[in-house]
């Protein structure tokens, strides 16, 4: 099933705003209340970590 790139666009934003929100807290406690919260794995929120950092540090 393909989803739409806006609402990719919008979890991606999403999870980067929750973890700069969140920073204190461990990452493994910020990607599991993420992974809880859209239903999505582990490796998902950590794909689109990784794709954060790379487009801010370009």
């Amino acid at each position: 099933m393909r989803r739409s790139n806006k609402l990719l666009e919008k979890r991606r934003l999403f999870v980067l705003d929750y973890i700069q929100e969140n920073q204190e807290k461990q990452m493994k406690v910020i990607v599991n209340e993420l992974s809880e919260k859209l239903f999505v794995t582990e490796r998902t929120i950590y794909t689109i970590i990784q794709e954060g950092v790379q487009s801010q540090a370009s």
